[in-house]
């Protein structure tokens, strides 16, 4: 007992010295053992994360149980450890809510049972239990506050119903931190697209958002790994800013980061593999259909060691604690590059239509990244124009704003803006316009002649221009030459309603006359 004493009151001397920033040669000379002692020592002393001054309220028996041989045993099971280990369960439910600890669930346990353990020998012995009943537990996730995502090894199968061919399909799997309430879903790909959907469709079945998605670092999510800022793919950083989330990807080489989802990949092999073993499938939708049938039934099930299913688990803490879902589904985004031409309009290939850019960009390398129902355009990563998506081949889409002023007041023709402008002149200039309009195949070319005909009332005046155009109606002339004949010969100004020389043939010796016929 003596000798007993002795090695404890060694170790406090070790930690005493340790806790005041004294170095392992320093510990080893005054207290007279070995440096690797020491170091062993100070390594369970950091691994228990206990203060000082708990290490002095323990008695020796107690410092025995942390740093002595009986540190890698279960106690015996008597009535207090018994009763300890029942209460475990509550409290590894507990720990999961944000902003409660250990220390505060050991008061609640020693107020219940006074002659429980001391607070070092309780969160001793919790951590042993953990480890022992649930290795993946190890570390305590928060409610809500991550979601891990990852692939399994080992692909499901379909059979092509038109040639007989076995094709493998990806098996995606998302779970959360606290609850362990799994996802799994049968794709086609590890593509982006295929990836983005499948961490959607979890988030809609979890009904909520985490705080981050932890993938592997898998090419449809960082596009450059790296051990502190890895480069996350642009689209999936779209897609978590949609939802309101961050991205943090496992570091490489490091299996504690992705030990859960890895666990839940295991265990679906058995629950839903081996379930679905024997079945034919020849689509996808059939064989997700009997995969989620197998995947209630997993999550329903108690966990091991537990009276708990993941899915209760899910409704009692970490439910509540997942931000909502947005109104609109995220909508996968595509992007080219392009130069913007002299007109000021950029072309979507794809669609073959032409979107308007601000005329300030007029040569400038913008992206354009698009959905099924917008276009946005971006220079230097600030957005410069937004449309609403529009397939029809070579048309355009135009913002007015984007036009410069001369440009602006060609894109406002339009057979409207003409006739009540033909109309304020008078009424024959308005039926001269309409039946202009009416005369001309391209659009353009009855715009130009318009245009023509109204300018003149700049020269001559509404009166003049108002009764060379009712001249040119009484002879069914409809185009701006006449027009303007009429205006430079002064006919406008002739009572006679038959057009005068206007339109009669000129006198010549080689044409002969209407006499001629006669």
């Amino acid at each position: 007992m003596s000798n007993n004493t002795i090695i404890m009151s060694k170790i406090r001397q070790i930690l005493r010295l340790y806790t005041h920033k004294k170095g392992t040669k320093f510990i080893s000379k005054q207290t007279g053992v070995a440096r690797n002692t020491v170091k062993k020592y100070i390594i369970k002393f950091n691994e228990l994360k206990i203060s000082m001054s708990e290490i002095d309220g323990l008695d020796d028996y107690g410092l025995n149980e942390l740093f002595g041989k009986s540190t890698l045993k279960i106690p015996e099971e008597s009535y207090k450890y018994k009763q300890l280990k029942n209460h475990f369960p509550y409290v590894e439910k507990e720990l999961k809510k944000p902003g409660v600890t250990l220390e505060m669930l050991w008061f609640e346990y020693v107020n219940l049972y006074p002659e429980g353990y001391r607070r070092s020998q309780f969160g001793h012995l919790y951590r042993q239990w953990i480890k022992r009943s649930n290795p993946s537990m190890h570390i305590h996730h928060k409610a809500g506050d991550k979601m891990y995502v990852d692939y399994a090894g080992s692909k499901l199968k379909i059979v092509d119903p038109d040639t007989g061919e076995l094709l493998e399909k990806e098996v995606f799997v998302a779970i959360l931190g606290a609850s362990q309430l799994t996802y799994v879903e049968v794709v086609d790909s590890q593509q982006k697209a295929d990836f983005i959907m499948a961490c959607e469709n979890a988030l809609h079945y979890f009904q909520g958002v985490p705080g981050a998605i932890v993938p592997d670092n898998l090419k449809a999510a960082v596009t450059k790994s790296n051990r502190y800022e890895p480069t996350i793919n642009e689209t999936f950083a779209d897609f978590a800013l949609h939802y309101d989330t961050d991205i943090l990807p496992a570091r490489a080489y490091r299996p504690k980061d992705k030990a859960l989802v890895e666990g839940a990949v295991k265990i679906i092999y058995t629950r839903i593999y081996a379930a679905l073993r024997k079945n034919t499938y020849h689509t996808l939708e059939s064989l997700n259909e009997d995969v989620w049938k197998q995947l209630e039934l997993h999550n329903d099930a108690p966990l091991k060691g537990r009276e708990y299913s993941r899915r209760s688990q899910f409704n009692d803490i970490e439910k509540e604690a997942l931000k909502p879902l947005p109104k609109l589904r995220y909508e996968l985004k595509q992007q080219l590059m392009v130069t913007v031409p002299k007109n000021n309009y950029v072309c979507l290939t794809p669609d073959k239509h032409y979107y308007s850019v601000p005329y300030q960009f007029i040569g400038k390398r913008v992206k354009i990244i698009f959905s099924k129902s917008q276009v946005d355009i971006y220079y230097d990563y600030n957005l410069i124009a937004t449309h609403k998506r529009t397939k029809s081949p070579y048309n355009h889409t135009t913002i007015t704003d984007h036009l410069a002023s001369a440009h602006k007041f060609v894109n406002d023709w339009n057979p409207e803006r003409f006739i009540t402008w033909g109309e304020s002149i008078g009424q024959e200039t308005k039926l001269m316009i309409i039946n202009i309009l009416k005369k001309k195949q391209h659009p353009e070319q009855a715009y130009k002649s318009c245009l023509g005909v109204l300018g003149m009332a700049k020269k001559v005046g509404n009166e003049r221009l108002n009764n060379a155009c009712k001249r040119a109606l009484t002879f069914n002339t409809y185009h701006y030459m006449a027009v303007q004949n009429i205006l430079i010969k002064g006919l406008d100004k002739l009572e006679d309603e038959s057009g005068g020389d206007l339109f009669n043939m000129p006198k010549h010796d080689n044409i002969r006359g209407e006499d001629y016929y006669e």
